[in-house]
């Protein structure tokens, strides 16, 4: 009678190697995957935009004949990024800031597009002003209650109206607890004496939130220990 032990043995050699191909290969597919959909998404958006004589296709075949005949990818990506850096290059001069100072006052004539403009304006302004550093520090503060904890990105100090009607005299800063799998979330406003600020990243609590608390960034101790082997 044959032995079962060397059948088994194989078999768990080979799910071993599987789980680890998968380890290896999930991410990288995945990925891959996430990036071509946006650069598939974009170009659907842009190329429709281009005249049928200056798309990638048509252009190609002009150049190596008609039996050329393939999509190709990325190319509103090119024109996108292009496009927006010469508006900006415009919007820096004297000419592009009165253009779009008298553009901005047209739209601040309609109800509905005035309150949709002003508000993503206000938010992409937060994201990407040099000065406003925003989500740059990470938090523990108690939520939904008390002795429960939650990681928070901390977003900015409260102004306006909110810092003028919040109660406590202390500071506060506004935290941005997000919900797994990071498709919501919920702004608090918390004394900052109540909060545990951490040394991890932004992107570190993202990761962590959205893999539900089974991707936890390194410490420092472990990275000096790899640094030092």
């Amino acid at each position: 009678m044959s032995d079962p032990h060397p059948r088994r043995s194989m078999l768990a050699g080979f799910r071993a190697s599987f789980l680890t191909g998968l380890v290896v290969v999930l991410p990288v597919g995945l990925t891959i995957y996430v990036v071509w959909g946006v650069i598939g998404y974009i170009d659907g958006w842009i190329l429709p935009l281009i005249p049928a004589a200056y798309q990638p296709e048509a252009l190609l075949q002009r150049w190596f004949g008609p039996e050329v005949n393939f999509p190709v990818r990325g190319v509103g990506v090119l024109v996108f990024l292009v496009f927006t850096a010469l508006v900006g290059w415009l919007a820096r001069g004297l000419i592009g800031r009165t253009v779009m100072r008298q553009a901005e006052m047209v739209v601040e004539r309609v109800p509905l597009v005035r309150s949709v403009y002003s508000g993503l304006k206000q938010i992409t302004e937060t994201f990407f002003a040099k000065s406003e550093k925003s989500f740059e520090r990470t938090c523990l503060v108690e939520f939904p209650r008390t002795g429960y904890w939650a990681v928070g990105m901390v977003a900015t100090t409260p102004k306006g109206e909110i810092a003028a009607k919040l109660p406590g005299t202390g500071p506060m800063v506004a935290v941005f607890v997000g919900l797994t799998p990071m498709t919501s979330g919920m702004l608090l406003f918390v004394p900052a004496e109540d909060v545990i600020f951490l040394d991890m990243k932004a992107d570190e609590a993202v990761k962590m939130i959205v893999s539900a608390g089974l991707v936890y960034p390194a410490s420092k101790e472990a990275i000096a220990a790899v640094a030092a082997r």
